[in-house]
């Protein structure tokens, strides 16, 4: 079997694919098709950006037993053999008549007794990525054949992250701790958002990182309305608090953390909740621990808020990392997922400052035997001032 991979040793992706393996075993499925860009990735090591072309559909089957076969378009033929996977099939695409579907009848049908159970990622966090119409006639053409609900037994896996992502999200996070150090230098007054976002992002790329995939952030006086606004040309002003959220990609693996700034002088009621969203997380990490529930872990941040007189706002405070921006679990509530040693989390506490107004504030950890471990720097206690 080929030793050739990216990013990874090929025992990385045999380690993998074998969790896989075992975990459809348990839920009695004699094959795995995978579609999404991360899943994709996760079992074979093909990392590329043409999946922003949704053009052509992506296959990988995994087997009951055996490495993965991969159905792809011929365009990815020459990137996936510098994979560990050596069985790949390909087709031209697109190809409105048969795009794939054959293929991927004749894989699966190769892979999975007459009356067997194909699993599919159907879940919250899923997607499949190839047309429903296809879809349907893989399903039939498969019949007696049916397809099962498989998002158990790839999150279980996924949601635990060997070393060596760790590794590779750390490295993302090291990249935004520096992209963020050189923040006096990109925003202050006058600059507009739109400008710092721009620069934000040089920043970003300058240190390291393969592409920036997600910014986002917001300004106003002592805090900001919402945390998913794209940049306008509106300039910063003293007394404003700047927050930018970057999800920067190294390795095709992210980092998601924010960070607030004030713009020439801190005002009281921005100094107080960024010092209680600090404190939150603080407590936090030093409680969180290998077999507590995502749900716990939000009534911990709520709890911890509120004790330093900051009302909580709404929505999830955190959530899983890694080869997506975000990942399960979610810090809400209703989310009762066990937290497991070796998960990527984020915490990420939001407070109102006044209404309408509101700060955010984000780590991103690995979680050990013993607690947290922080992959990004810790903020500053005090709410950082520039442009003073």
């Amino acid at each position: 079997m080929a030793e050739r991979s990216l990013v990874f040793p090929a025992a990385e992706y045999r380690g993998r694919v074998a969790a896989l393996q075992e975990g459809m075993a348990a839920a009695g499925l004699d094959a795995l098709l995978l579609t999404t860009p991360p899943d994709v990735f996760y079992v074979t090591g093909f990392l590329t950006r043409f999946w922003e072309s949704p053009a052509r559909p992506w296959f990988v089957v995994v087997p009951a037993a055996g490495a993965p076969v991969a159905v792809i378009p011929a365009i990815g033929a020459e990137l996936m053999a510098r994979t560990w996977v050596t069985d790949i099939r390909t087709w031209q695409a697109p190809d409105p008549r048969d795009d794939g579907v054959s293929l991927l009848v004749d894989a699966l049908a190769q892979a999975v007794p007459e009356r067997g159970r194909i699993g599919l990622p159907m879940g919250p966090e899923t997607h499949l990525r190839m047309p429903l119409a296809d879809h349907t006639r893989v399903a039939e053409a498969l019949a007696p054949r049916t397809f099962a609900d498989a998002t158990d037994v790839v999150r279980r896996v996924r949601e635990v992250k060997s070393e060596a992502e760790i590794d590779r999200i750390r490295a993302a996070c090291g990249v935004a701790d520096r992209a963020f150090g050189r923040m006096p230098d990109i925003a202050g007054a006058g600059r507009t958002l739109a400008e710092v976002f721009r620069r934000f992002q040089a920043a970003l790329l300058e240190e390291g990182a393969d592409w920036v995939s997600y910014v986002a952030g917001g300004a106003g006086p002592d805090g900001y309305a919402d945390v998913i606004s794209p940049a306008d040309d509106r300039p910063l002003r003293a007394g404003d608090v700047l927050m930018l959220d970057t999800g920067a990609v190294r390795d095709g693996h992210f980092c998601d953390f924010d960070r607030n700034f004030a713009i020439g002088h801190a005002g009281d009621a921005a100094r107080r909740t960024h010092a209680a969203l600090h404190a939150a997380t603080e407590a936090v990490l030093g409680a969180v621990r290998p077999g507590m529930r995502a749900c716990d872990v939000h009534r911990l941040l709520v709890q911890a808020l509120e004790a330093r007189g900051a009302m909580p706002s709404a929505g999830r405070l955190g959530h899983g990392l890694g080869l997506s921006l975000t990942e399960w679990p979610s810090f809400t509530p209703l989310d009762e997922t066990v937290l497991r040693e070796g998960m990527v989390l984020t915490l990420e506490p939001g407070a109102e400052v006044s209404p309408g107004r509101i700060l955010v504030h984000e780590e991103n950890v690995v979680l050990r035997a013993e607690g947290p471990e922080l992959l990004s720097a810790r903020a500053p206690a005090e709410l950082p001032v520039i442009g003073a």
